[in-house]
């Protein structure tokens, strides 16, 4: 009875203020084991009581441009805090991302966070089809959250045709200290931006894209804005490369003279760590591997090359053994050859860890994705048509048009007039091409199945804002029902970009967890600006804060939505 009356007292008390005298008459009455136990109560009591919110972190981008030879010859580029490229976003998963960026530039300016999924929170996408540009001489804070993310991303300028100019940069997240990653922490991080790089302005390549003309073949390479770079690393000692194609239209491999590459990880999934003397990126798409530096001391390239293009562009960076008399000299190493089947045999061998934890401790294959029936295929298939005798890019015939209004703010305030449902089918019609504000609805929590069908000659890559998706299958010809005998349903990995081979398809399974207006789009940036893209809209008819965020008081006004109140 006495020792009841005592327990009774203490936990009637607060968790932080009980009284010492009381567990000392505990203690002579009782075993020290009880008072361990209360004691492990009241910690895990003081600790829900007190959970920390998620970090902030502060940041003041001023965007401007300036001048440099990148490929030998002056022009003008965007910088950021002038820098070229961007500064890196270097971030841990769950912190919450508060950016004012500064548009000084003459134009109208956006940054889109390219794999970043914006959990219920597509008012900070960063495209036209969910915000109003930055005025010049104007600025926005963007207010997003690294949700539930780890692994390698880019940002990078969704405007015009910014991204020729630069505005682009890394951005990686970082497991929190209690979530192990698969691999020893390495002695290094680098992040190696590589695209395709014109020495025209980027004006001047917005002029030809509007007057009905393709763009000329690039003029270079560049690895994080240079023609080359060089990397220091201690022999012996084991360095992280982050690579990321930032480009506007080719895939590269990338080698390292000398080195295997050990793949960790794939646009946030953990993979299966195979080993590989050259790796395939396509345009938008990041991957970090594992290097040791296990060669004799020198110097070694590092070498990106052009895929699947007549005319093979190559840029050479150094890996400096810190204790090197050698610099590099010789001919560069040799990349695959032009096979298609070489690059598709490797894509298929990237799979998920299914023992791994990702952002979360829940290991990434306890969502069997391969065992839900989904309600529903959509078929997406490219095409290059002339529309008013100009050159268009279109998706099952529709060519987009970017409205003056934001999507995201007609479909919040009701304004009509600005784009309509279903103005683009699931499944290819065979009809004349048209332009449209071609926007395809889709329910919250539906799992749906996509097919990317190419049926022209090209390498195509395409980007799902909002997600990442399954990766479940690439094939030759035209998609059928009995292509699915080959999907890998078992441990294919989530990313948000994949590729398309020429004159094949890939397809992919999504869960759309993720309420909004989010964009499908093409990666290479020509066809993205003649009309390769479309907006998905995931809706649930039920408004619900846990669903999705409500507008930004911050939130920019422009077309019709000028003058409302958010």
């Amino acid at each position: 009875m006495l020792w009841a009356a005592k327990r009774t007292q203490i936990l009637q008390k607060d968790s932080f203020s009980f009284s010492f005298s009381v567990l000392h008459s505990i203690c002579s009455m009782e075993k020290m084991v009880l008072v361990q136990l209360i004691f492990a109560i009241l910690v895990f009591w003081s600790v829900s009581m007190v959970k920390a919110e998620d970090a902030y972190k502060y940041y003041t981008w001023t965007v401007t441009y300036g001048t440099t030879s990148p490929l030998g010859v002056p022009q003008q580029v965007i910088l950021i805090n002038g820098q070229f490229p961007g500064p890196k976003l270097d971030l841990v998963t769950n912190d919450n991302i508060i950016l004012n960026l500064i548009n000084k530039l003459d134009q109208p300016f956006l940054l889109t966070w390219n794999g970043i999924k914006q959990r219920k929170n597509s008012w900070q996408d960063g495209v036209l089809g969910t915000n109003c540009p930055i005025p010049p001489n104007s600025n926005y804070t963007y207010k997003f959250q690294t949700k539930d993310q780890i692994g390698s991303y880019t940002y990078f300028p969704s405007t015009l045709m910014h991204k020729a100019a630069g505005g682009f940069g890394p951005l990686n997240v970082y497991a929190r200290s209690v979530i192990p990653v698969p691999y020893a922490k390495p002695a290094g991080d680098f992040s190696l931006l590589i695209g395709d790089w014109y020495k025209t302005s980027h004006k001047d390549l917005q002029q030809t894209l509007n007057s009905g003309k393709s763009l000329p073949f690039p003029d270079g390479i560049l690895l994080n804005g240079q023609g080359r770079s060089s990397f220091s690393c201690d022999q012996g000692k084991t360095y992280m490369f982050r690579i990321s194609n930032v480009g506007l239209s080719t895939s590269f491999n990338f080698r390292i003279q000398g080195h295997k590459m050990k793949l960790v990880e794939v646009e946030g999934s953990n993979v299966l760590q195979n080993i590989y003397d050259s790796l395939d990126v396509h345009v938008s798409q990041s991957v970090s591997v594992l290097v040791t530096l296990d060669q004799p001391p020198k110097d070694y390239y590092i070498v990106a090359s052009t895929r699947f293009t007549t005319k093979v562009l190559t840029t050479a960076a150094v890996l400096h053994y810190t204790n090197s008399q050698t610099s590099v000299s010789g001919s560069l190493p040799a990349g695959p050859t032009d096979e298609i089947l070489w690059s598709i045999d490797q894509a298929r061998s990237y799979r998920w860890n299914l023992t791994s934890n990702a952002a979360r401790p829940n290991p990434q294959g306890s969502f069997h994705y391969g065992s839900i029936t989904p309600s529903r295929i959509i078929v997406l298939a490219n095409s290059a048509p002339i529309i008013n005798e100009k050159q268009r890019y279109a998706v099952n015939g529709v060519s987009y048009n970017n409205s003056d209004t934001p999507l995201k703010l007609a479909d919040y305030f009701n304004i009509s007039g600005v784009f309509s449902l279903n103005s683009i089918q699931t499944i290819p019609s065979g009809g004349s091409p048209y332009l449209a504000t071609s926007v395809m609805s889709a329910s919250h929590h539906e799992f749906i199945e996509i097919i990317f069908q190419n049926n022209e000659n090209t390498m195509q890559s395409w980007h799902l804002d909002g997600y990442d998706f399954w990766v479940v299958g690439f094939g030759s010809g035209q998609w059928t029902q009995d292509s699915r005998k080959g999907y890998n349903l078992v441990d294919a990995l989530t990313r948000h970009t994949t590729q398309v081979y020429p004159n094949s398809w890939t397809a992919i399974l999504v869960s759309l967890d993720n309420q909004g207006m989010w964009n499908v789009r093409s990666a290479m940036w020509e066809r993205q600006y003649l009309g390769q893209q479309f907006y998905l809209r995931v809706y649930n008819p039920v408004p619900n804060l846990a669903n999705e965020y409500d507008i930004p008081s911050n939130a920019l006004l422009c077309g019709k939505a000028i003058g409302i109140h958010p």
